[in-house]
């Protein structure tokens, strides 16, 4: 068994030494029908989730790597706020915060959604480049989850900082046709796009609901660049060629977000966010993860920089 896994974690180092990655994912020959107008810029941030050490260790970690900046929690203690915007100044990168509540009752989660998005959109120490919501839960009410768009708009339109829903598992955008309802009722509603939940949520890569994928990409403002497939949020490793059908569709869906932010001449962010383990597989027993996730990561972002810029 020992030698085994020793063979099998040799096979996985090679394949990620050699960057396995099938080819029109790493290229942008004949994906953009013009070149980008004045304005467009990519700004690519990393994930702090799973990274075992400090907040300095993890920003020069994401700068050596070449990421533009991180995208992380708010966090809600003035001795960890210190930290991190010390640590954001000494290695030159730009933040995206998240910002959500967890309590089941409504009105309580409210209160501790509004708090967090306020304190991270008015502090005076940096402007985040966006504000990624973990917004409401499937269990509220239409209306009750009406109100976190609303709240955010008002305070999008305030400090002139781009707020965007996720759609996320658990949460208000769940699935994709419950985020439509939401989406033609609120034409101001702003979409974190980690559509790797849909494709979990409704076992499927969403051919039967390409109208309302569209609509989705319409509204997209950041994206979440994790790859899902039918049964799972996440595949194992991209880079092995058996995931390669379903690569290429998540990077479809992108093009067209890049499409018309190249065209508008906006800045496109995305966040290279495959997740540790148990969200990464695992081998049983060991409990080993079957690949490296800040590789992965790192993969991601240069493959995204690479088409995309």
């Amino acid at each position: 068994m020992n030698q085994n896994r020793r063979s099998f974690l040799k096979t996985s180092s090679a394949a990620a030494m050699a960057g396995v990655f099938f080819p029109a994912a790493a290229t942008t020959a004949g994906v953009f029908s013009s070149p980008a107008k004045a304005g467009f810029r990519l700004v690519i941030m990393a994930t702090n989730w799973g990274f075992n050490g400090s907040v300095d260790a993890f920003c020069a970690a994401a700068k050596k790597e070449g990421y533009d900046g991180i995208e992380v929690w708010w966090p809600a203690e003035a001795a960890q706020q210190k930290e991190l915007f010390s640590a954001l100044k000494k290695h030159d990168l730009q933040v995206g915060f998240l910002c959500g509540g967890y309590q089941p009752d409504f009105k309580e989660h409210f209160e501790t959604f509004k708090r967090a998005i306020n304190a991270a959109a008015t502090n005076s120490l940096q402007q985040p480049v966006y504000i990624n919501c973990h917004s409401g839960r499937d269990h509220f009410s239409y209306e009750e989850n009406k109100a976190f768009i609303d709240a955010t708009t008002a305070l999008s339109a305030q400090t002139g900082i781009t707020i965007c829903h996720e759609t996320h598992r658990s949460r208000m955008l769940f699935a994709a046709h419950v985020a439509r309802q939401f989406i033609e009722k609120n034409p101001s509603l702003k979409l974190t796009l980690d559509i790797s939940h849909w494709c979990n949520v409704h076992e499927s890569m969403l051919g039967d609901q390409k109208e309302t994928v569209a609509r989705a990409l319409e509204r997209t403002a950041h994206i979440h660049a994790r790859i899902g497939h039918p049964e799972g949020p996440q595949v194992n490793d991209p880079r092995a060629p058996e995931w390669e059908a379903v690569v290429k569709q998540h990077f479809d869906w992108w093009d067209v977000v890049a499409e018309r932010k190249r065209k508008q001449g906006e800045i496109m962010t995305v966040l290279t966010e495959f997740g540790p383990p148990a969200y990464m597989p695992v081998l049983p027993y060991t409990q080993q993860p079957v690949a490296d996730q800040w590789a992965i990561n790192v993969h991601m972002m240069k493959i995204l920089r690479n088409r995309y810029q």
